[in-house]
């Protein structure tokens, strides 16, 4: 089972990346925030903008400053710090899914790895943080002493990406969400800002490339044996498909990611299959399963090797998103402008 599939049942040839500049950091702020009840020392002003109310994925925290030991628990939640220029903001990071961005290397490189997956209790603890960024639920793994109100009890403040809390279908607004109030948390708003126009420029420019174009029947394939562990119509993977100019498979799957039967696959006959890429289990591995699977040979996608590849980290709600869409695009519409 993938680290990516497991990850996900706790909560029941690539394309040339066009890469974001992180924006410059400003000093550390000093944090005081309260949330979940818990309060924390302080030793600077507040700043314009705070006190901060903020209601993420149920949990109410008011910051009366900036977090100034945050924890980022994914690759996603990293990357949403570091395109904010918040790297010295930062006591710990985990869990990547595969390389950080280039462009935030030098930031990332500076930041102290608390583990190769998730941090214990007692790890995470001992990186004094004072705000721990989760991308997955399964970075609040009760079990695991790590779940919000159990870390909110110990005056840490947290946050879950809004993909994961989300009511219904996850679309650039979540991103618009995510990305507004995390700046805001961390007091840089005009970043944040700034930041979400560039996602949106480019992703207009996308979609007037290929508004014209016939939209390519694409099944996601996560990873999967005696079922297919696939992309469903809430995440924000299904967004990245249908901006890219595509329709997903399995559009109608009312979750993030789900199992579906070989026997759907072969029923949806789509044109392309999107691979993503991480983990231990590279892309020509996954295109000789499905190449080698005899009741697959009819599928368009296959019979034809109309195969396409994302990296895992590009298909999450992050600052990848105009990336992959750009990314997907250019695979799915090679000869649009």
């Amino acid at each position: 089972m993938s680290r990516f599939r497991a990850a996900l049942r706790a909560l029941a040839p690539l394309a040339p990346l066009t890469l974001l500049i992180p924006l410059v950091a400003c000093g550390a702020a000093e944090e005081g925030a309260t949330g979940d009840g818990a309060a924390r020392p302080t030793s600077g002003a507040a700043g314009a903008g705070f006190p901060y109310t903020v209601t993420n994925c149920g949990v109410t925290t008011t910051y009366r400053e900036p977090p100034r030991r945050a924890v980022a628990m994914n690759q996603h939640a990293t990357e949403v710090l570091l395109a904010l220029g918040l790297g010295d903001r930062m006591a710990g990071t985990a869990y990547l899914d595969d390389a950080v961005l280039p462009a935030y290397r030098p930031a990332y490189d500076k930041i102290k790895v608390l583990a190769k997956e998730y941090p214990s209790k007692e790890l995470l603890l001992g990186a004094n943080p004072d705000f721990v960024y989760g991308g997955y639920s399964s970075a609040f793994d009760k079990s695991q002493g790590r779940d919000r109100e159990t870390l909110g009890k110990s005056g840490i403040n947290t946050r879950l990406s809004v993909e994961y809390c989300t009511q219904g279908p996850v679309r650039f607004e979540q991103l618009k969400t995510e990305i507004t109030e995390v700046a805001r948390t961390f007091g840089v708003p005009d970043r944040g800002a700034r930041l979400i126009e560039d996602e949106q420029r480019r992703i207009d420019a996308v979609a007037a490339r290929v508004k014209d174009k016939p939209r390519p029947n694409v099944f996601v394939y996560d990873s999967g044996e005696t079922a297919a562990f696939t992309s469903g119509g809430n995440g924000i993977g299904n967004e990245i498909v249908s901006l890219a100019g595509g329709t997903n498979a399995f559009a109608d799957l009312k979750d993030t990611f789900g199992d579906v039967s070989w026997e759907k696959v072969i029923e949806r006959k789509p044109d392309t299959v999107l691979i993503y890429d991480y983990g231990g289990t590279g892309v020509e591995a996954k295109k000789q399963r499905l190449l080698n699977d005899p009741a697959l040979a009819q599928v368009p996608a296959i019979r034809d090797r109309r195969f396409v590849v994302l990296p895992l980290s590009s298909a999450v709600l992050g600052v990848r998103v105009a990336d992959a869409v750009e990314s997907l695009a250019g695979q799915l519409h090679p000869d649009a402008p």
